[in-house]
């Protein structure tokens, strides 16, 4: 990923790879840890520059 992020969304599995965690994670602790979702149909799909912020602020 870019710094800073762009606006290009990212599935389930991609944010889990970046992650590198189980896609599990992803779905069970996402609210948890606030991190922005918008669902498409039945996937959810998380926005690249969100992710990059929501990182940022867990080095806090």
């Amino acid at each position: 990923m870019s710094s800073g992020g762009s606006n290009r969304l990212l599935s389930v599995e991609e944010l889990a790879e970046y992650l590198g965690v189980p896609k599990a994670t992803i779905y069970d602790k996402r609210k948890e840890w606030g991190l922005p979702a918008y669902k498409i149909g039945k996937h959810l799909r998380f926005r690249e520059r969100n992710v990059e912020t929501w990182i940022e602020k867990q080095a806090a």
